[in-house]
């Protein structure tokens, strides 16, 4: 069976953790943030972890080799 390719920005977008939880960062950070309050930008920079299902399944289809290390 051949190698599948990796969808580059779900690989850079998505981490797994140790424990094998699939992590993302919020959006919003990247531009337009003299407006927000220093909270909410300092709150951009935690990840969170990926609820649905279904989107963990689109994940590991767009991104087969992003294993949890």
């Amino acid at each position: 069976m051949p190698k599948l390719k990796t969808h580059k920005a779900t690989a850079k977008r998505f981490r797994y953790t140790a424990k094998g939880k699939l992590r993302r960062h919020k959006i919003g950070k990247s531009h337009l943030r003299r407006k927000k309050a220093k909270r909410n930008i300092r709150l951009f920079d935690r990840l969170i972890e990926v609820e649905s299902t279904g989107n963990k399944r689109r994940v590991k289809r767009l991104a087969p080799y992003l294993h949890k290390k």
